[in-house]
């Protein structure tokens, strides 16, 4: 799956990092824990959360993702987006809930951890 159908699955605005959409992506995770995404996270380019930090971003950075997707129409500050863009992050926002981007993803073919 590229980041673009990403986007146009969760019906997200693309924040930064367009450059960045016809990129393959093959795992997901959602979490508000950056600590649960660094203790049991592994291999996932998209990280879908309502958690906007700065830590988001060096959590994604740390663990090489390639996208983050803020749920429930959260918008990282302009740091934040300077900072992803640093890292070649795409970042984008979407209206949805987590619960419901993880479910449209994953029926879609984004796995999670290990699948």
């Amino acid at each position: 799956m590229t980041i673009n159908t990403v986007k146009d699955l969760l019906e997200a605005e693309i924040l930064c990092g367009s450059e960045s959409l016809g990129e393959e992506v093959h795992s997901a995770c959602g979490s508000d824990m950056m600590s649960d995404v660094l203790a049991y996270v592994k291999d996932q380019a998209v990280m879908l959360t309502g958690l906007v930090n700065a830590q988001v971003i060096r959590t994604a950075e740390m663990m090489d993702m390639k996208c983050i997707v803020f749920v429930r129409s959260k918008r990282p500050s302009a740091d934040m987006l300077e900072l992803a863009k640093e890292h070649g992050i795409a970042v984008m926002t979407t209206a949805k809930r987590m619960y419901d981007a993880c479910g449209i993803l994953y029926s879609n073919g984004l796995k999670g951890n290990g699948e």
